[in-house]
């Protein structure tokens, strides 16, 4: 008779929106439109409710700059005992490519030490890696060379690949490849909200496509050396529903939408990965091939909020993907005064019971984020953390009312 395998309860983070320090294409953009976001921040964003809240802070040019992040680089020992304090056994990090391949086939020693110490220490604690090879960021040179829009530059994330497996995966049991190909490939690529802020849809789709030939060469690399490792990604799947459950064309926006967002790419990666990976955020309802989701209640960000919408989705995911385990590879809410954060973790938790009574095979759930971290475009007024930072305060880490409730609640489910 085999081990059952643990339940997996863990955080999320990216390298790049919480170490500090990083150089790569996306620090060189914020450096360049820092000051537009700043002037623009009213006009692009006073449609979030309490966005007066916010105002200050991201009408400030030092707001879109991830400069010093968190400073997890230096202190994740720190943080890792936060995640034990919390009765997490797992935790997603990425491994900055921009760190470890600084220049073209020029590999770091140093920072590929940095995450071999880094893994050592998440395992000391018994705390289970989960390693994100690739979260949008992408060394300069790379960028530089056109990034993902060009087919021949795969080769390139090849060679980062096999680097980090020689080095890295002996110690790590599951890998994510890409993080949200399609959310990457929209922002970049069609609307242009992104570095390298384009707006072509043929290319936004051409990248969307090459990032299927990454991630599959990816696993046949990672295969070849370390065939016990556990590969998958970490897609944005939607709860996508219709408006009107009698209306006719809502019906069909909804199957076109769920199959064109949700599972057009992950069905071509369907024979190359060993889980199922996903996001989830958002719960869409469509009317007349419009997004008409409900007004409240909604996150700082002003997204709708229905967290246990990720049961029919797992319902979905199950059916797509039949025996294949599950993960959910992030999930949360922007929440700054830790007003909604406990309804998310209880609605979500009641959603997992929910979904082991129905025989879903979810493996894992990685909450994002642990720290309060920047958020991209919008930069560092967001905060989705377990943990919250004060970043003019030397950094302090507090845990949040609603963590300290969470790590209570997780000892009373036996998966």
């Amino acid at each position: 008779m085999g081990t059952k395998k643990p339940f997996y309860w863990g955080a999320s983070t990216a390298s790049h929106q919480v170490e500090g320090g990083t150089v790569n294409q996306w620090s060189v953009w914020e450096l360049s439109v820092a000051s537009h976001q700043a002037k623009t921040a009213k006009r692009r964003l006073d449609w979030i409710p309490d966005f007066e809240k916010f105002e200050k802070q991201a009408s400030d040019p030092a707001n879109y700059i991830a400069g010093r992040g968190v400073e997890h680089f230096t202190r994740y020992r720190e943080d890792f005992d936060i995640l034990k304090q919390l009765n997490l056994n797992a935790f997603r990090f990425t491994v900055e490519w921009s760190r470890i391949e600084p220049e073209q086939g020029k590999f770091d020693a140093a920072a590929i030490n940095h995450y071999r110490e880094y893994i050592a220490e998440l395992k000391a604690r018994g705390i289970e890696p989960f390693l994100n090879l690739w979260h949008w960021t992408v060394p300069i040179w790379f960028a530089e060379k056109g990034g993902f829009a060009k087919r021949s530059n795969i080769k390139y994330f090849e060679e980062f690949v096999a680097k980090i497996t020689q080095e890295l995966l002996p110690n790590v049991q599951y890998v994510i490849t890409l993080n949200e190909p399609n959310v990457y490939a929209s922002f970049s690529y069609s609307t242009g909200e992104w570095p390298p802020q384009e707006k072509n849809n043929l290319k936004m789709f051409w990248v969307y496509y090459n990032l299927i030939a990454a991630h599959k060469r990816a696993y046949k690399i990672i295969k070849k050396y370390v065939p016990r490792v556990q590969v998958g990604v970490a897609q944005q799947l939607a709860d996508i529903q219709p408006y009107d459950q009698d209306s006719f064309s809502d019906e069909l926006a909804t199957k076109i939408m769920r199959y064109g967002w949700n599972w057009w790419w992950l069905n071509r990666i369907r024979r190359h990965q060993d889980f199922v990976g996903f996001n989830y955020y958002f719960t869409d309802y469509y009317s007349k091939w419009r997004k008409r989701s409900p007004q409240t209640p909604v996150s700082d960000l002003g997204w709708y909020m229905e967290p246990k919408g990720i049961l029919p989705l797992m319902r979905r995911i199950a059916k797509h993907y039949p025996g294949k385990p599950i993960f959910i590879t992030e999930n949360g809410v922007a929440d700054t005064d830790d007003k909604f954060r406990k309804w998310w973790l209880k609605e979500t938790m009641e959603a997992l019971d929910a979904a082991h009574k129905e025989n879903i095979p979810v493996a894992g759930y990685l909450h994002w984020s642990l720290l309060d971290n920047f958020e991209w475009a919008y930069g560092w007024w967001p905060e989705f953390g377990l943990v919250s930072v004060d970043r003019k305060n030397g950094m302090k880490r507090t845990v949040r009312p609603s963590a300290k409730w969470w790590a209570q609640e997780i000892k009373k489910y036996e998966f």
